[in-house]
């Protein structure tokens, strides 16, 4: 398990280490739903860490609402001006937000760690006005190849490794389904696992819309 203090450190670099591998996540998620929000609609972050994905949001006029379990991230979302934030464990649902209370949700970067989606699907699901939209990335794979990838120390910044997990459209298009959602876009991209960026990996961005009018 990661020391206290060496997580401290994670957490204070985590922006930094984002722009130098560099990550996109947050930048292509707005450009997929700008033009399905407006100012002053609300839009929850499923695993908001430092902010990285709401920022925009938050900039565009939007009322960001922010869940994670740690304590840190959560600290250094209010630095941002980020401050409507709960602490709960993602996998753990209900999420305390009632239905139908959000206008829209985003996940960046978060569900790489999950081998099961259906507790964060059913819960934007449930949580999202009808018609709200859902950002999401995940990392890519084909669907013959294996779902889970051990990720070293040198790239996990854990200080250990780290099992993550890949998830296929098709098996995105079943929980999605299951849970309400249609997706009408998707976008793939890469993402490095190192500085040098010499460890690339993909990544898709879904959109998801929560059936209804």
């Amino acid at each position: 398990m990661t020391e206290p203090n060496k997580y401290k450190e994670m957490v204070e670099g985590y922006d930094e280490e984002a722009e130098a591998t560099g990550w996109l996540g947050a930048e292509v998620a707005f450009g997929l739903m700008y033009r399905h929000i407006q100012p002053g609609q609300s839009i929850l972050d499923i695993g908001i860490g430092t902010g990285l994905g709401s920022v925009l949001f938050k900039k565009a006029g939007l009322r960001v609402y922010g869940i994670d379990r740690s304590p840190e991230m959560l600290d250094a979302c209010r630095g941002k001006g980020i401050t409507e934030l709960t602490r709960h464990d993602l996998l753990a649902p209900p999420y305390p937000y009632g239905s139908g209370s959000i206008d829209h949700a985003v996940c960046i970067g978060v569900l790489h760690f999950f081998g099961d989606l259906s507790p964060v699907f059913g819960e934007a699901a449930r949580i999202l006005r009808k018609g709200g939209f859902f950002a999401f990335t995940v990392s890519d794979r084909s669907e013959d190849e294996p779902a889970e990838i051990v990720v070293g120390p040198e790239n996990s910044k854990t200080g250990g490794p780290v099992t993550m997990f890949r998830h296929a459209p098709g098996q995105i298009g079943e929980w999605a389904g299951k849970s309400g959602f249609t997706l009408p876009r998707s976008l793939l991209f890469t993402a490095y696992m190192n500085r040098e960026r010499t460890k690339p990996i993909l990544i898709r961005l879904f959109l998801a819309r929560k059936d209804g009018e």
